[in-house]
């Protein structure tokens, strides 16, 4: 669970930052017409959504299950997560553009309280690196060995990942508008501003296309990790009740919750009894080495001798 804890934590962090830079960017927007701050303000908002639907969706993913949902409401966290990507793309990168596009049109420039937009971009940026620090903190105790963009395309817990790319977006779209509102204001030029504004808007589309491919990758349904397949295996072989590991298949139904089927071969020696016993030991095997591994279907068989004909490759057709 603690990665479960961990993402709730750095969401909280997220939240409280965002909201407290929303309001900020709104009024130095309201003071200066700068389209960069008003697209940064929109960014801010929108990822104070996301990490709200984040929190709703960890909420509602520890439901107990029920017989329409006998494997319970674990996948409703990737669901919250995909939307958030799509709220992403929409609430905050069209909707810069779209600003980017119309100061294109009339590129005027910042007329009024010229360095209150600067101002709060610094401050905005000071709180966007705790919130970023924290996230980064809380993905290291998880992470292992894994690389950065490993740990994003492969992690089952999608908060963290989420948070990771939102905070970081929102600090290179801060760099972004700090140096269209700088440039702005040096060069009394508004094209600066509208393509500070751009760039923020197409950061966010690119973000989240990232986050809606690997969210949806989750949804469809992800197996164990190398790590986690090779423990299980492990766990199955190395005992006397199994002959050998005929097959297995494992998928996540939450990302704290692995489903694990598997059919192995024992001794034909074995009594009903002893089969039975057999599997018991090998689940608790298997947990013990896996402990996420909490739905398990093992299936006894024996293993058949192939016959030396069929054993042999396919002729090959002649060309």
């Amino acid at each position: 669970m603690a990665g479960s804890e961990g993402g709730t934590k750095a969401v909280v962090a997220a939240l409280l930052a965002n909201l407290g830079i929303a309001v900020t960017k709104f009024i130095a927007f309201f003071l200066t017409q700068s389209s960069a701050m008003l697209a940064e303000a929109i960014h801010s908002v929108a990822d104070s959504g996301n990490q709200g639907l984040l929190l709703l969706g960890g909420k509602r993913a520890k439901r107990r299950a029920t017989p329409q949902h006998p494997f319970g409401y674990g996948r409703e966290r990737y669901i919250y997560a995909f939307v958030v990507a799509v709220v992403l793309f929409f609430v905050g990168g069209i909707f810069a553009l779209y600003e980017a596009w119309h100061k294109f049109a009339d590129p005027h420039p910042i007329e009024s309280w010229h360095w209150v937009p600067v101002l709060v971009l610094s401050v905005a940026i000071v709180l966007e690196s705790f919130s970023f620090r924290t996230a980064i903190r809380e993905t290291n105790k998880i992470r292992g060995e894994s690389s950065w963009v490993a740990f994003v395309r492969h992690a089952r817990v999608p908060e963290l990942p989420v948070i990771l790319l939102e905070d970081l977006a929102a600090l290179l779209g801060l760099v972004f508008a700090f140096a269209g509102v700088v440039l702005t204001l040096v060069t009394h030029n508004g094209i600066w501003d509208a393509t500070g504004s751009a760039a923020i808007g197409i950061l966010l589309i690119v973000v989240s296309a990232i986050l809606a491919i690997e969210m949806k990758s989750l949804l469809v349904g992800e197996g164990a990790t190398p790590e986690q397949t090779s423990a299980i295996e492990a766990a199955i072989r190395n005992s006397d009740e199994v002959a050998d590991l005929i097959h297995m298949r494992t998928m996540y139904l939450g990302p704290e919750e692995l489903l694990v089927a598997a059919k192995f071969a024992v001794k034909t020696s074995d009594s009903a009894a002893d089969v039975a016993a057999g599997i018991n030991a090998v689940e608790a095997r298997i947990r013990e080495a896996v402990p996420i591994a909490r739905v398990i279907y093992l299936e006894p068989d024996i293993r058949r001798a192939v016959a030396p004909e069929q054993a042999k490759p396919p002729a090959q057709a002649a060309h």
